[in-house]
């Protein structure tokens, strides 16, 4: 064997099994190409009175909509046409982590039922520590439960929502469901 021979089946791609179905992937282009139109479609019952600059408020639905209709005809393309090529290796778990799940919906589930009664940087702040803990668990850290943990995110949330209640209501007059009529909570 010569050092040409060796360099070549070092730099060759391992032999592929068969291919992949092209369902899956198709099945994700439609469902873009879908909501693309989808999105159009109520871009239709938006006025198109120009704004500001001659921009209409339904200028930004259709960007968005054309976008996903075009590129949901290019993955629907790519996917009949022979599949996506040099893919990498799927990652990540086998199977889906569930009580992850459970713990990242519960903040957004909560922090969307909540925002109203006990304003948004609390609500804010309790979806942040339910979704970190459900990654925290589904990374397998032991700490997770842990109060010092517990603590650390919840304070953590807090110095991320804070700021940006603030810099919504207090700087650019936007209303944001507050706890005290005051502005600052």
């Amino acid at each position: 064997m010569t050092t040409t021979e060796t360099l070549a089946d070092a730099v060759s791609p391992p032999e592929a099994g068969p291919p992949a179905s092209p369902w899956p992937q198709t099945l994700v282009g439609v469902g873009v190409l879908l909501t693309g139109l989808g999105l159009g479609f109520g871009a239709t019952g938006i006025s198109s009175d120009a704004g500001y600059g001659g921009v209409g408020p339904n200028f930004l639905p259709w960007v968005v909509a054309i976008a996903l209709t075009l590129c949901g005809g290019f993955i629907v393309w790519e996917a009949r046409s022979g599949g996506f090529r040099a893919m990498d290796a799927p990652s990540g778990a086998e199977q889906a982590h569930w009580s992850a799940f459970v713990w990242v919906s519960a903040g957004l589930l909560l922090n969307a039922g909540l925002i109203t009664h006990i304003g948004f940087i609390l609500s804010c702040t309790l979806c942040y520590l339910l979704a970190v803990q459900g990654l925290r668990r589904a990374a397998g850290q032991p700490a997770a439960a842990q109060p010092k943990t517990w603590v650390a995110d919840a304070l953590t949330g807090f110095a991320i929502s804070a700021p940006v209640f603030w810099a919504f209501t207090q700087f650019l007059a936007i209303n944001l469901p507050g706890l005290t009529a005051t502005g600052w909570f």
